[in-house]
């Protein structure tokens, strides 16, 4: 079954439960996929998805920060609230140790020799590590490991 169609057989069970909070959420991500579909007047795959996933935990992750800056703890419990229903779609996080052992094998499988290189290391990273890491960490990684080139 695709991401999608779990999550819409999630929102009819949240649904029959009675579980107004993660129906709210549910109903959040089918509404930013179904929005971004009518944009590209095209089905999103799982990739897809798992980007719009993604971007929906870092927006929340800002709110937090926000709310949290702000003293608006009620609101930040709300983000976070909806964080954990976002993340249990996502696949399980790259460890650090995991991370740093794909930006070294794709180094070596693209020859990159220096940090001009490290365009062409993402872009293979990002297709493997989807959903999987925060771009902004592996790119710390990638730097780093390039740096040490």
């Amino acid at each position: 079954m695709s991401l999608k169609g779990q999550i819409t057989d999630d929102m009819k069970s949240a649904m029959k439960a009675g579980d107004k909070d993660r129906l709210k959420v549910v109903r959040l991500i089918l509404a930013a996929i179904k929005q971004i579909e009518v944009d590209t007047r095209a089905e999103l795959d799982d990739a897809a998805v798992l980007s719009v996933l993604t971007k929906m935990v870092k927006q929340r992750r800002d709110s937090v920060e926000q709310f949290e800056a702000g003293n608006r703890e009620d609101l930040a419990k709300i983000e976070r609230d909806e964080i954990t229903v976002l993340e249990q779609y996502l696949p399980e996080p790259l460890s650090q140790e995991e991370l740093t052992r794909m930006v070294d094998d794709v180094i070596r499988a693209t020859g990159a020799e220096g940090i001009r290189d490290m365009g062409k290391v993402m872009g293979q990273i990002k297709a493997k590590a989807a959903g999987r890491a925060d771009m902004g960490a592996v790119g710390a990684t990638v730097k780093e490991r390039l740096g040490a080139l």
